[in-house]
């Protein structure tokens, strides 16, 4: 092979095969050049529902729709060519029937060229993953925090605390029993994301659930910092784009203001020679 032969994103056996290897690296992304910049650092990239809340101002996902998770995926994808591109089925596009999760997971990944569909859910969404899975759609799991069923749970509150520990680790052995090739653990102790990963065969994608998880995963905008007036307990800001942000802005409207902007050095003059801006 040659040294300088162009990497090819992994599949979903690939990252199913990383358990208890090294760590698997996931940030959520919903625009090209966000995609583009993460690419080379992340094994798989998740076209989150969150982009409702992060891009498109509404209050949960319960609003995101198949269309605009299609029109995210579709840029995320032109983005990509090392990671792997996983989509996140919208609220509702799943829940009633498998074969309603079959119809909008194929749609998914044929208009938008996915290499799997993430769905939220235990016991009671096994028989779905089978489902899917049966017929060649590969299927990530996600259980403990699903901020689809936030008006049911009471909020984003931490899940599995004490006895209902036990529910969360009948879900995850449900849905890998059911042949998900991994599962996201949200906002659940560090312990029972320990004790999860070992009794589980795939891999555990981590966020808010502690280091022992096999991978990690957070949403891109939260640890740029692009957020100014909250963060999560379990997120780590590795930049502060917001505040930076919102400072060039102020820069930017102040010298416009006072006319020093646009400079000589931006404005065009009479005298370029013909066909030169």
């Amino acid at each position: 092979m040659s040294a300088t032969a162009k990497k090819t994103a992994p599949m979903a056996e690939d990252i199913r095969a990383r358990k208890g290897g090294e760590p698997l690296v996931s940030l959520t992304a919903y625009t090209t050049p966000m995609a583009q910049m993460m690419d080379a650092h992340c094994d798989f990239v998740l076209v989150g529902d969150s982009v409702g809340m992060v891009l498109h101002g509404l209050p949960s996902t319960l609003g995101v729709t198949m269309e605009m998770m299609i029109l995210h995926g579709q840029a995320v994808a032109r983005g990509l060519s090392s990671a792997m591109m996983v989509i996140d089925m919208p609220f509702g596009s799943y829940e009633e029937s498998p074969q309603q999760a079959f119809r909008n997971a194929a749609r998914l990944m044929a208009e938008t060229g996915a290499g799997a569909v993430k769905l939220e859910g235990g016991v009671e969404m096994a028989p779905t993953i089978a489902f899917l899975v049966k017929r060649g759609i590969p299927v990530m799991a996600h259980v403990g925090l699903t901020p689809q069923s936030i008006n049911t749970l009471g909020g984003y509150k931490v899940q599995g605390r004490g006895t209902a520990g036990e529910a969360l680790m009948a879900d995850a052995r449900a849905v890998a029993e059911a042949g998900a090739f991994s599962v996201v653990l949200e906002k659940v102790p560090a312990s029972l994301a320990d004790a999860v990963t070992q009794a589980v065969p795939i891999p555990t994608i981590g966020i808010g659930a502690g280091a022992g998880c096999d991978g990690q995963i957070l949403v891109v905008d939260d640890m740029l910092g692009l957020f100014t007036a909250f963060k999560a307990k379990f997120v780590k800001r590795y930049a502060t784009l917001g505040a930076d942000g919102e400072a060039a802005i102020a820069d930017y409207a102040r010298e416009v203001r006072a006319r020093s902007f646009p400079a000589p050095e931006h404005v065009f003059g009479d005298d370029a020679p013909e066909g030169k801006a």
